[in-house]
C-alpha cells in the first residue's frame, strides 16, 4: 500500500512562531498563560502545558506574570487590558490574521458596512469584528446573507481558513445587490496551497487521511475539500484514531494535515499506515 504525501502539509509559519514564542516565554519564568488555546490542536496544547504554559479562558485567570496572545488574535480592548493589569504581553496573532485586522479597519474607516466570510463563534472571526467595529455581518455562505443588506456600499474581509471558493460565491451574491463593493482576500498563502495540494491528492489515491485538531477550521475544511471528491476521506488528530478497516482493498493512501498541525503528529499517522503495509 502506497502512502502519498500532499506537496503542501501540515504546520504553517504563523503556528510555527506562535509556538516558539510561547515556548520561548515559558523559558524565561513562571506564570506564563495563553488566552484560549493557542492555536486548534489539543496534543500541541497538551505539550505547551508540560513546558509550563497554562490556558486562561479569561482575563482573571491569568492574575501576573505573562500572558501569550493566541495566533488567532483578539479584540485589541484585551491587549489594553491585560497590559493595564500589569501582564507581560507577547503578542502571537499570526501575520496573515494581523492583515485582515487592518483590512477590516480599512473598511470600517471608509465607511462601509463589513462582511466577514467566516464563522460567526470562531476566535479569528470575533477578533476581525473587533477590528471592524459597529455592526458586522458574519457569513459563512451566500445562503446565510439577508434578505435586505445595512448598505450600497459593502466591504467584505474573510477569515484566513476559509475556502477561496467559498469567498467567491459570497462575493458573486453580494455584488449585483450593492452600489460599491470593496473585497480584500485575506486568505493566508499556507492555506490557499494546502486546499489545492489536498484536493489535488485526494483525486489520485483510494483513502485520503486529513491529520489535525477536530476543533481545527483549518484542518476541517480540507477534510470537506478531499471529501467532495474522494468519500473515503478520514479525519483523525492522532494515528491512535487511525481504523485498519478503512484501507481494506486500498492501494495507495494519501495524508494530508492542517496548517496547525505539527509535523511529528502527521508523521505518526503517517508512521502507522505505512506500518499496516
Amino acid at each position: 500500500m502506497r502512502v502519498l504525501v500532499a506537496t503542501h502539509a501540515g504546520v504553517c509559519y504563523g503556528v510555527e512562531r506562535a509556538l516558539k514564542m510561547a515556548e520561548e516565554a515559558a523559558a524565561r519564568g513562571t506564570n506564563v498563560h495563553t488566552l484560549g488555546p493557542l492555536i486548534h490542536n489539543p496534543q500541541a496544547v497538551a505539550d505547551l502545558k508540560q513546558a509550563g504554559v497554562e490556558v486562561a479562558a479569561c482575563l482573571d485567570e491569568a492574575a501576573d506574570g505573562t500572558l501569550v496572545i493566541r495566533s488567532h488574535g483578539v479584540d485589541p480592548a484585551i491587549i489594553d487590558g491585560a497590559r493595564e493589569k500589569g501582564l507581560d504581553v507577547v503578542d502571537a496573532t499570526c501575520p496573515h490574521v494581523s492583515k485582515a485586522h487592518e483590512a477590516a479597519e480599512v473598511l470600517k474607516q471608509g465607511g462601509y458596512a463589513v462582511i466577514i466570510v467566516g464563522e460567526a463563534d470562531h476566535p479569528e472571526v470575533e477578533g476581525i469584528m473587533a477590528h471592524a467595529g459597529g455592526e458586522v455581518l458574519v457569513v459563512q455562505s451566500a445562503a446565510e446573507l439577508p434578505d435586505r443588506l445595512p448598505s450600497k456600499r459593502v466591504g467584505i474581509v474573510v477569515q484566513t481558513t476559509q475556502s477561496a471558493s467559498r469567498l467567491a460565491e459570497v462575493v458573486d451574491a453580494v455584488l449585483p445587490r450593492v452600489r460599491e463593493l470593496r473585497v480584500f482576500n485575506t486568505i493566508c498563502s499556507a492555506t490557499a496551497q494546502r486546499q489545492l495540494s489536498a484536493g489535488e491528492l485526494a483525486r489520485q489515491v483510494d483513502v485520503v487521511v486529513v491529520v489535525g485538531g477536530h476543533n481545527s477550521g483549518n484542518t476541517t475544511r480540507l477534510v470537506e475539500i478531499c471529501s467532495s471528491v474522494n468519500p473515503s476521506t478520514y479525519h483523525v488528530e492522532t494515528a491512535e484514531e487511525i481504523d485498519p478497516v478503512w484501507f481494506q482493498g486500498a492501494d495507495s493512501v494519501g495524508v494530508t494535515a492542517g496548517a496547525s498541525t505539527p509535523d511529528k503528529q502527521m508523521q505518526g499517522v503517517i508512521d502507522a499506515i505505512e506500518a499496516m503495509g
